[in-house]
């Protein structure tokens, strides 16, 4: 899996034709950490994968080729992150550069891992279903149904699902350092 997905970082970085110093000047990681990744050396982490995704301007599902399957009604791809129990439903489909990556996103229960990261741009997300925990700078706010918060993605910040529900939202990200996603 590790080499999979280094294999498909390095594809996609490559197509929108950045370098390992571009993607780590967009994340913050190390170049090192990059190439690792990419030979399948080092593993990555949730907030890794969001960043590199968001530097490469593609929804973190992308990163699982393999494990896309295609809904009944064939409208959408449907993307999981499995192991983090995040299922990512990426709405842009068949947009070369979007100016903003629009995704349906479901947290399992209790789905708490990771620390907040931090990344250019802005997030919207609107809460379709459950409770979603949203934590800027250190502050937590609770989302239900039909709450949103928007906010600058280049302050620290994560979702949580702290209930027994899923909790289904929608999440609208652009990256405004650099213009628009790529």
């Amino acid at each position: 899996m590790t080499s999979q997905l280094g294999e498909t970082i390095k594809k996609l970085r490559k197509e929108r034709k950045m370098t390992l110093k571009d993607v780590a000047g967009r994340t913050g990681f190390s170049i090192s950490f990059i190439s690792q990744l990419e030979r399948g050396v080092s593993s990555a982490t949730l907030e890794s994968l969001k960043k590199i995704a968001v530097a490469l301007g593609v929804s973190p599902g992308d990163f699982f080729e393999d494990e896309r399957t295609e809904p009944d009604n064939g409208s959408y791809m449907y993307e999981r992150i499995a192991s983090y129990g995040i299922h990512y439903q990426n709405l842009a489909t068949g947009f070369d550069a979007p100016d903003f990556m629009p995704m349906r996103v479901r947290l399992k229960p209790g789905e708490n891992g990771g620390r907040p990261i931090t990344h250019a741009g802005q997030e919207f997300v609107y809460v379709l279903e459950g409770v979603l925990t949203v934590e800027l700078g250190g502050s937590l706010h609770e989302l239900g149904p039909g709450r949103s918060l928007f906010y600058d993605a280049g302050g620290p910040h994560y979702w949580y699902n702290r209930n027994s529900e899923d909790a289904v939202f929608l999440c609208v990200g652009s990256d405004t350092q650099k213009g628009p996603l790529r």
